[in-house]
């Protein structure tokens, strides 16, 4: 495989999840169509900002490379607290954040690879 490609792989692959989760938490969070469904969940309403905030702060912190690990490790528990949700309010089409989880994992394991291959070749 083309070298090149593979140093935008990982890298690409965690901006890609981290804009879209972004996004994603960013509508959680603010759009009145969101709060509407959210209400019918019968969850407290201080329940969605504080979910989509916390999203958001692990977002940002996946993005930024000397905070990745934390970040991403925050990801995978606000995933797994999304996907308890969705099944105790019995909605079981979670392979979205399924994938995005899976997506966080893979970028941890190589956040560090580029740096530690190109100091064994020396």
């Amino acid at each position: 495989m083309n070298q090149r490609l593979k140093k935008f792989a990982i890298p690409g692959l965690r901006w890609t999840v981290g804009v879209v989760a972004l996004l994603e938490s960013i509508h959680f969070m603010l759009s009145p169509s969101a709060g509407q469904e959210f209400a019918k969940t019968g969850l407290p309403q201080w329940f969605r900002p504080a979910l989509g905030g916390s999203e958001v702060i692990a977002v940002l912190l996946f993005l930024v490379p000397a905070a990745s690990l934390i970040g991403g490790y925050l990801l995978l528990i606000i995933f797994a607290v999304a996907i308890v949700i969705h099944f105790l309010l019995g909605e079981f089409d979670v392979g979205a954040i399924l994938v995005y989880g899976m997506a966080v994992v893979v970028c941890m394991i190589h956040r560090n690879k580029g740096t530690t291959e190109s100091s064994h070749e020396r």
